[in-house]
């Protein structure tokens, strides 16, 4: 499939991150005809296009919307989750980098629809010149009379707040990052009630990913049939897929969903010179990994759950021969425990140990038995903790061990990086040396 230049359409112009770029090619025109219009047609809209989030779980945007309960006396909110930490994904920071009128544009539209006067940029407190991008876009749109009160004659009022995230992986999570904004330590909130029932501040709150609120301006100039163009049925319109690992030119490429992993290897420019393929992840590190005879199935939401992965983010990371699996592994469960907010017990304790017995792996000091007893652990975290995380940590070993077994039988008596030198792994190590 062709690349969709939309949401990237201009980041090559220099001034695409401010009013002035973003107004040059249409952007906010489209505010007015959202006012005119009933909060209730934006979401029939948003429904009939058949937009899913863009964070992970990929459920329908419009559906979430019309979950807030309406004339209920209560203040309702909007809040963006930009708390991009999952390991492999960035397709959020460089879109608020190049784009963040479009992020503030949905805000707009959304918050309309849902009858919010309040809105929440939750950007990740480790890249604070994303957070200067946005706040720097925010105050321009309060000054061309997009945001604040009567906006635009509308009767219509939109506070926009940009908040710093607390520096954690869980408050990607939803209810985590709604006791963030409250000003408490972000742990995840059993559900129900959910937020779109009792949210921030236990009120009607919609939570959705920076990408996501991003497409909204695109559908309500375009609508929802030009939409549904790109992509599947089930998974309509286009997405920001960001590839990287051992791949000659790592980088975002806007494509529709249905694109193979392969095109887009070939989008990025192939392996790097001299390697193969030896396994990829479609959707950061929390979804189970692929191997090459996958390449030709269609990055949709329905295809990667056909295979028992999942889109996750759409941020593939593609690793070559000269990749440990376990040492892989071992990374990716070693950051899961650091993460885990230590609410609940299978996670907490889970990951631990996970991580105790992934480095006598890596170490070459495993005992075979070891396998199934790590196996056992996944077993008992999955499914079992609070929220996601702890899914995500032991949703990596399960296929890993399915398709390379003998790399972990040869973890009971040989180091990691005796098989598979570190240097020739890291990215581009054959260029630096040449």
């Amino acid at each position: 499939m062709p690349l969709t230049p939309i949401l990237t359409a201009h980041w090559d112009e220099a001034d695409s991150h401010t009013l002035e770029g973003y107004r040059r090619h249409g952007g906010y025109d489209m505010v007015p005809v959202t006012f005119g219009a009933h909060p209730d047609e934006i979401i029939a809209l948003v429904k009939e296009s058949g937009l899913r989030g863009r964070g992970g779980a990929g459920f329908p945007t419009g559906m979430k919307w019309g979950f807030v309960p309406q004339n209920d006396g209560k203040p309702h909110y909007l809040v963006i989750n930009a708390d991009e930490s999952e390991p492999g994904a960035c397709k959020d920071i460089p879109l608020m980098m190049a784009n963040p009128h479009s992020l503030v544009e949905g805000c707009i539209h959304a918050s309309y629809a849902i009858r919010a006067n309040y809105a929440f940029i939750y950007i990740r407190g480790e890249v604070p010149h994303v957070i200067r991008r946005v706040t720097a876009a925010v105050r321009e749109a309060y000054a061309a009379g997009f945001l604040g009160k009567d906006i635009l004659g509308s009767g219509f009022d939109l506070d926009i707040v940009v908040h710093s995230g607390a520096g954690a992986y869980i408050c990607g999570e939803e209810t985590a990052l709604l006791d963030s904004l409250e000003g408490r330590r972000g742990q995840p909130r059993l559900k129900p009630p959910f937020p779109a029932v009792a949210g921030l501040y236990a009120a009607p709150t919609v939570i959705n990913n920076a990408e996501t609120i991003a497409n909204i301006p695109t559908i309500v100039r375009n609508g929802a049939e030009w939409f549904k163009q790109f992509g599947t049925e089930k998974s309509p319109g286009f997405k920001l897929f960001a590839v990287s690992g051992h791949v000659q030119r790592p980088g975002i490429y806007e494509a529709p969903l249905g694109t193979t992993m392969r095109e887009l290897l070939e989008y990025a420019g192939g392996m790097r010179e001299g390697h193969e393929l030896k396994f990829w992840i479609p959707g950061g590190s929390s979804v189970p990994m692929l191997l090459p005879e996958h390449l030709d199935t269609p990055l949709t939401y329905e295809d990667m759950a056909g295979l028992g992965t999942m889109l996750g983010t759409g941020t593939p990371m593609v690793f070559d021969e000269t990749t440990s699996v376990v040492r892989a592994i071992s990374r990716w469960i070693h950051f899961y425990k650091h993460e885990s907010c230590g609410k609940c017990t299978p996670c907490r304790e889970g990951t631990f140990w996970l991580d105790q017995m992934l480095v006598r792996f890596e170490n070459g000091t495993a005992a075979e038995v070891d396998i199934d007893t790590v196996d056992d652990i996944c077993k008992q975290i999955s499914g079992r903790s609070f929220c996601a995380l702890g899914d995500a940590a032991a949703t990596p070993y399960a296929p890993a061990l399915k398709y390379f077994r003998e790399e972990f039988l040869a973890g009971t008596h040989t180091p990691a990086d005796q098989l598979f030198d570190p240097v020739a792994a890291t990215v581009f190590a054959g260029a630096a040396a040449r």
